[in-house]
């Protein structure tokens, strides 16, 4: 009997243990409102048969990746980095490290063009809609590799939500930097053309602004609101309605007026420019990119490699609106536009090569499927005729640079943010490989692999 008495007093003993475990964890967690920014604890060794820093520099065999907690602390070769005691050590064999990537060109909220929903959505959507879409665009971007994004144009401040969200650790996603609203003349590409009078009219709340005063007041009214960047189109586009697609739009008046708001302010200015003219208003303006930069020509280019104005040339997106336009879903004049862009969009990538001027990757998503992004890799590549090592310095070190974070992000550096992925085989002999990555960290957190 006393052998029974002692296994049950044992079990209660145990019983009662784990339920105060589970009462001490319902009181420490009844009163958490929110989860904590998600970081990386401990230590973790990432070793692969090659690895490319970013920026530039050959690449290194055997190569190892030290992180603690959230940082790198070690970068180099197997039988030069010491493994510390008790670090997590992952081999990913045959597979080539890489910073996390960067697109510096997404529009990360709502459907994608070819939705075939996509064209009554504007009426038909609720106003939270585009930005639940957005929480699974972000986690297909992130597990794309792309740890890092620049949202260039988002409506209501949706994309402020989808940032706050991600940082405060509700959702997965990549790193944020959001414009709020893109600005745009009344009728031109950032208004909302096709409609009846008072349907869509728009103001500086919603990014039409007209003249240099309004154009102030525009800048100032998104950065209230938490505008990381200001995104501004300067021509026509080949989406918009009623606009031809190089056609100029904002005068160099009202450029500058922006880029001197911005600038006051601390922010720089993203400029949609497919047309010759607006591109040079623009870079003369002194805005950080231009954004497609289709009709570029040999002068815009030099202008841009003096005044080191970057090119972010979304060649994915060409490539699609030529495809949509070919297979008849995009018809008439936006069928037309698509067409003469993505033609004019070859030859501007090579020109923007020839003469050194400074690229970021963007693809704008949204126009393609997110979690595609690895593509404008391909297409640098392919298209603009860069060697596979540029193209991938466009998509780290050169987009960090762009967004004013390369302190922090764009190459596998000590005491930077722990934003490794990992792809396949060796990208330097077939750049496709970037398309498909076996492992994504983001600030020392695994998120794939």
């Amino acid at each position: 009997m006393r052998p029974m008495r002692g296994a049950v007093a044992l079990l209660l003993l145990v019983s009662m243990c784990f339920s105060a475990l589970i009462a001490q964890e319902s009181k420490e967690t009844a009163g958490q409102v929110t989860p904590q920014p998600r970081k990386g604890k401990g230590v973790v060794v990432l070793k692969a048969a090659r690895l490319i820093d970013g920026t530039g520099k050959a690449p290194v065999l055997n190569g190892v990746v030290v992180v603690t907690d959230d940082k790198i602390t070690a970068v180099g070769t197997a039988d030069r980095v010491a493994v510390p005691a008790g670090a997590r050590v992952i081999d990913l064999g045959d597979a080539t490290l890489l910073p996390g990537f960067v697109d510096a060109h997404t529009h990360i909220l709502g459907r994608v063009l070819g939705d075939p929903d996509n064209e009554t959505s504007v009426v038909k959507d609720y106003d939270s809609f585009e930005a639940i879409l957005g929480v699974g665009n972000a986690e297909k971007t992130l597990m794309a590799g792309f740890t890092t994004i620049r949202n260039v144009g988002a409506g209501k401040f949706d994309d402020f939500a989808l940032r706050k969200a991600i940082n405060e650790g509700w959702i997965m996603g990549p790193r944020m930097q959001a414009s709020g609203h893109s600005l745009g003349i009344t009728g031109g590409h950032c208004d909302e053309n096709g409609y009846k009078p008072g349907l869509f009219d728009g103001t500086i709340k919603n990014g039409i602004a007209d003249g240099v005063e309004q154009v102030r007041a525009a800048v100032r009214y998104q950065i209230k609101y938490g505008a990381d960047v200001i995104k501004t189109c300067a021509t026509g586009g080949v989406l918009s309605e009623g606009d031809a697609v190089g056609a100029t739009q904002y005068t160099y008046e009202e450029l500058k007026a922006m880029v001197d708001e911005a600038s006051k302010l601390e922010r720089k200015v993203a400029a949609h420019a497919h047309g010759t003219e607006g591109i040079k208003h623009a870079v003369r303006a002194g805005v950080a990119s231009i954004e497609h930069g289709s009709f570029l020509d040999e002068e815009g280019a030099r202008m841009m490699a003096q005044r080191r104005t970057f090119l972010v040339p979304t060649l994915m997106a060409g490539e699609t609106v030529e495809r949509l336009s070919k297979s008849g879903v995009l018809k008439g004049f936006r069928g037309e536009k698509a067409l003469l862009a993505a033609a004019a969009m070859r030859q501007a990538i090579k020109l923007a090569v020839a003469n050194k001027v400074p690229i970021a990757l963007g693809t704008d998503a949204g126009v393609v499927p997110h979690g595609t992004n690895g593509h404008e890799f391909t297409l640098m590549v392919e298209w603009g005729g860069m060697n596979p090592m540029d193209a991938i310095v466009a998509g780290t070190l050169s987009g960090a640079r762009l967004l004013g974070w390369d302190k922090n992000i764009g190459s596998l550096t000590v005491g930077k943010w722990a934003d490794i992925v990992a792809v396949p085989g060796d990208p330097l002999k077939d750049i496709r490989n970037m398309e498909r990555t076996v492992f994504v960290m983001k600030d020392g957190v695994i998120y794939k692999g």
